[in-house]
């Protein structure tokens, strides 16, 4: 994230976002894929590309070879970001799901960040969905409402107020409202 000055506004916090241009690759039809979709390529590097396919309404104007980039997106529109979120690895009850822990002292030891009892003692086991350790981060994450306060058509760069989920370098969907 960085700071951009505003005359009006003061100090806004953005995200700069490099968005390179997206090719319509394929038109999915109602006739014969018996869904209306588009399927827009970005390239990834420069030997590998992603495709991704957005369901579309009928009656939408889209050619194959039609090329979307950051000149279809206007200052002030509300977007919504999804992406990949920051993995971060196997993680205990405190990180994961902001368990308290014991206490230092009166009898504890060794048991700060445990997650303390996980059941009762009728039925004997452990309930489904109990908070415990584990995988934390890596999920598909939506951020909606964001503005859009910088188009830069030269550069192909967007300026985002508010945080984006991901990891630095990683690919994100923005969508229009």
């Amino acid at each position: 994230m960085t700071t951009i000055y505003d005359s009006e506004k003061g100090a806004l916090n953005v995200t700069l976002v490099s968005c390179e241009p997206n090719t319509v690759r394929s038109l999915r039809t109602q006739e014969k894929d018996r869904y209306q979709a588009i399927q827009l390529e970005t390239m990834k590097t420069k030997r590998t590309s992603i495709r991704k396919e957005f369901r579309t309404e009928e009656g939408s104007d889209v050619q194959v070879g039609q090329i979307f980039d950051v000149t279809m997106f206007t200052l002030g529109e509300r977007v919504q970001v999804s992406g990949i979120s920051k993995a971060k690895g196997f993680q205990g009850v405190v990180k994961r799901h902001g368990f308290a822990g014991s206490p230092k002292t009166h009898g504890h030891k060794h048991d700060l960040r445990a997650p303390g009892s996980i059941g009762s003692a009728f039925p004997q086991h452990v309930f489904k969905g109990m908070r415990m350790a584990g995988r934390m981060g890596g999920d598909r994450v939506t951020v909606q409402g964001l503005q859009i306060v910088m188009v830069d058509p030269e550069k192909n760069m967007l300026a985002i107020q508010g945080a984006i989920p991901g990891v630095n370098g990683n690919i994100v969907e923005i969508v229009g409202k």
